[in-house]
């Protein structure tokens, strides 16, 4: 089994070939279907060998294919101060790509 560690929106992610997650938004003009190349691939671990990188393994690369496009649950953010009846409300919802780990090389 291939697994890697890749680093997208900040955050790692370790992942396998056939696995579905959900990612910071990458771009505006990507659409469902396309492929996405991760290069920031920190480790990668193929029958037991496990390559280390400093801080990324030179030459790996992750591929991956754009499921859905869509927003996450709304947050609603409050700000309140005491004693002078100031309140701020407020509501975000995240965008967020679902990919499928293709290939790990």
């Amino acid at each position: 089994m291939t697994r890697a560690v890749i680093v997208t929106g900040g955050k790692q992610y370790l992942v396998a070939t056939g696995d579905s997650l959900k990612i910071e938004k990458l771009s505006d003009t990507a659409k469902v279907g396309d492929t996405v190349v991760f290069d920031r691939v920190l480790m990668v671990e193929s029958d037991g060998d496990v390559k280390l990188g400093t801080p990324v393994v030179e030459g790996a690369k992750v591929s991956a294919t754009i499921e859905e496009i869509g927003r996450e649950r709304k947050v609603i953010v409050i700000h309140f101060k005491s004693k002078t009846r100031e309140r701020k409300k407020a509501g975000h919802r995240q965008p967020f790509f679902k990919v499928k780990i293709g290939e790990i090389k």
